[in-house]
């Protein structure tokens, strides 16, 4: 009987073993992670570190950018720029640079004079191939060893950005395409791609009436999916709308963003919607903006009153933090370092507590029951996750950020301006 016993439990710690493996082994393959929706399945994760504590390595880049990692097993890939080049470079998770290739070339240095600059939008992976969007309109595709397979410039095709900041929007990659929207002052479209040739499959005009810099958007492209049923959710120029993947065909269209009793011609959006199975949250921009629950079963043109819109806030949007989905409740993170969480249901606000106090930049990743959220000076703070603020830990590392954390692997990956650093043992 004995060794029936201890064969079973030798089996139980085996598969436990595996199982904790096999939860650490998750890709962070886009911006938003493996679900693009900034929640990471990982446990045991670090929640405190700085310069001699918990960082694995860090890694001096090539240059300044913004764009969080794409991760694929022991690859991790993001733009920067050195010199006038825009580059896409490889590192391993030993820590060194495997190779870097140069996408597009641009002149123009910091947005802003101290904000990110044209290597802003983040790769994509599918563990075949990387994709890479930069300021420059410029769009590629490698293989993992850094080979050219194609390459697009999206001003050429699709004409001259006409916008005060840059284009910054992050590709989506889901299934054989990729989906991309440009809205600024000299047209509004959004986009679907081969992403095995870069032609375009799909076109269709975003009409808009919107007046002034509120033409121009920076927000990236989300995919709403329940099951096999899947669309796409574009952000700015004064309305959020809804696209079939087939076609592009608008499903619904959310207005009044931008009232026009109170309508501002400054009414920029670079936050991004966030998705789940049964919640689309619209944000807006500044803590002054209006914030939005909708139904993903929604249709047609949709009012703050329609049937379609679950709640609707008046204000305390965030102006650049995508906002998170996870566990019935939405967390949304200010350019102040202002963080609430609300109910996903009613919108109601649960809390809002101040955190360190800074411009923050990369939004919010949540990870086995906590939240990651950076500041641009350097500061990370770790919340418990859930409808009561907990602050757990404060870290700090030398550094300027506006990439959002990755996580894979068990360890935390965060980019800086000047070093990319490994958080974890």
């Amino acid at each position: 009987m004995l060794p029936r016993i201890i064969t079973r439990l030798l089996l139980t710690a085996s598969c436990v073993t595996a199982f904790g493996m096999a939860a650490r082994a998750d890709n962070w393959p886009s911006w938003r992670g493996p679900g693009q929706n900034g929640v990471s399945h990982e446990h045991g994760l670090p929640v405190q570190w700085g310069p001699g504590k918990n960082i694995a390595w860090e890694l001096t880049l090539p240059g300044m950018g913004g764009s969080t990692p794409a991760i694929w097993g022991d690859r991790l890939f993001l733009t920067c720029a050195e010199g006038k080049d825009l580059l896409l470079a490889c590192v391993g998770t030993d820590g060194k640079l495997q190779w870097k290739r140069t996408v597009g070339s641009s002149t123009r240095g910091k947005i802003r004079t101290d904000e990110a600059n044209e290597a802003s939008a983040s790769p994509s992976t599918d563990g075949k191939h990387v994709y890479a969007f930069v300021g420059s309109g410029d769009l590629a595709c490698f293989d993992l060893d850094g080979k050219e397979v194609w390459h697009v410039n999206a001003q050429d095709r699709y004409g001259r950005f006409q916008i005060q900041h840059g284009m910054h929007p992050t590709p989506l990659l889901y299934e054989d395409r990729l989906y991309l929207n440009l809205l600024h002052g000299g047209g509004h479209w959004v986009i679907a791609l081969d992403k095995a040739t870069g032609k375009e499959v799909w076109k269709v005009a975003r009409p808009t009436d919107a007046q002034g810099e509120s033409k121009e958007a920076y927000a990236s492209p989300v995919l709403w999916q329940n099951g096999k049923d899947a669309y796409l959710v574009v952000l700015g120029a004064d309305y959020a709308t809804a696209h079939r993947l087939s076609d592009g065909g608008e499903i619904w269209r959310l207005a009044d963003l931008n009232p026009s009793a109170k309508y501002s011609t400054a009414f920029r959006i670079i936050t991004s919607p966030a998705a789940s199975p049964d919640l689309i949250v619209v944000p807006t921009c500044r803590g002054t903006g209006p914030i939005f629950g909708i139904s993903p079963a929604a249709k047609g043109l949709l009012h703050p009153d329609s049937p379609g819109v679950l709640w609707h806030n008046a204000k305390g949007s965030p102006d650049v933090p995508t906002p998170l989905i996870d566990g019935g409740l939405v967390y949304l993170c200010r350019e102040n370092g202002l963080l609430s969480a609300l109910d996903a249901k009613t919108g109601q606000v649960l809390y809002e507590e101040a955190l360190h106090r800074a411009r923050y930049r990369g939004s919010p990743v949540l990870a086995d029951g906590k939240l990651y959220l950076t500041s641009r000076d350097g500061w990370f703070s770790i919340v418990k996750a859930g409808p009561k603020f907990e602050l757990l830990a404060v870290n700090q590392l030398p550094d300027e950020f506006a990439a959002s954390p990755a996580i894979a692997n068990g360890r935390i990956y965060l980019r800086g301006f000047e070093k990319l650093y490994a958080v974890g043992r």
